[in-house]
C-alpha cells in the first residue's frame, strides 16, 4: 500500500510539472500576466536555422537545429510597465528565469531599442518538435550573443521585470 501511495504521489507531481507549461510576467508592471504555451502559437512565428551554443569561455557545447519561436518583445509588448515617462523605460530590465532558479537578465532598451530584440527567441518548436514535449520545454535564446549559453533558458517559467532603485 505504501508504495501504491508512493507511485501515485510520483505521478501526480509529474502531471502538474508537466501542466505548468506557461510563462508567469510579473514585477513593476500594471497587470501581472501569465502566457500558455497554447497562447504562444497566437504570435507571429519566427524561425533561425541552427544556433551554436557557446559557454562564457567560448567553448562550444552543442547546436541547435531548426528552432522557430516568438519574439520576447512581441510578448512583452502588451505589458505595461509602472512609469509615468517613457524616459524612465531605460531604468527597467528583465529577469528571465528558469524553473531551477537559472536567470539571465536583459534591459528594456536590449529588447525593445537594440537588434537584440528582433532575435530574442522563446523557442516553441525544435528540430521539428513542439518545443512543449521536450525535456527542456519553453525555452530562451538570443542568437546575436557571442556567448549564446549564457542567456539560453532552458524550462522558462517567469520573467520578472523591475525598475532600478
Amino acid at each position: 500500500m505504501k508504495i501504491l501511495s508512493i507511485l501515485i504521489l510520483f505521478f501526480s507531481l509529474t502531471l502538474n510539472a508537466q501542466a505548468a507549461k506557461s510563462i508567469s510576467v510579473t514585477g513593476d508592471i500594471a497587470k501581472p500576466i501569465t502566457i500558455s504555451f497554447n497562447d504562444l502559437k497566437n504570435y507571429q512565428k519566427h524561425s533561425v536555422d541552427s544556433l551554436a551554443i557557446y559557454n562564457h569561455k567560448m567553448d562550444y557545447k552543442s547546436t541547435l537545429k531548426k528552432l522557430d519561436g516568438i519574439l520576447l518583445k512581441d510578448v512583452l509588448s502588451k505589458v505595461e510597465f509602472k512609469t509615468d515617462s517613457p524616459k524612465l523605460l531605460s531604468e527597467f530590465y528583465l529577469v528571465c528565469i528558469a524553473d531551477d532558479g537559472y536567470k539571465a537578465v536583459f534591459s528594456w532598451n536590449e529588447i525593445f531599442n537594440s537588434g537584440n530584440g528582433d532575435l530574442a527567441l522563446i523557442v516553441t518548436d525544435l528540430n521539428g518538435s513542439d518545443a512543449s514535449k521536450l525535456k527542456e520545454n519553453i525555452m530562451l535564446v538570443t542568437p546575436t550573443d557571442k556567448a549564446t549559453g549564457r542567456r539560453y533558458v532552458k524550462n522558462l517559467s517567469k520573467i520578472v521585470i523591475q525598475q532600478v532603485k
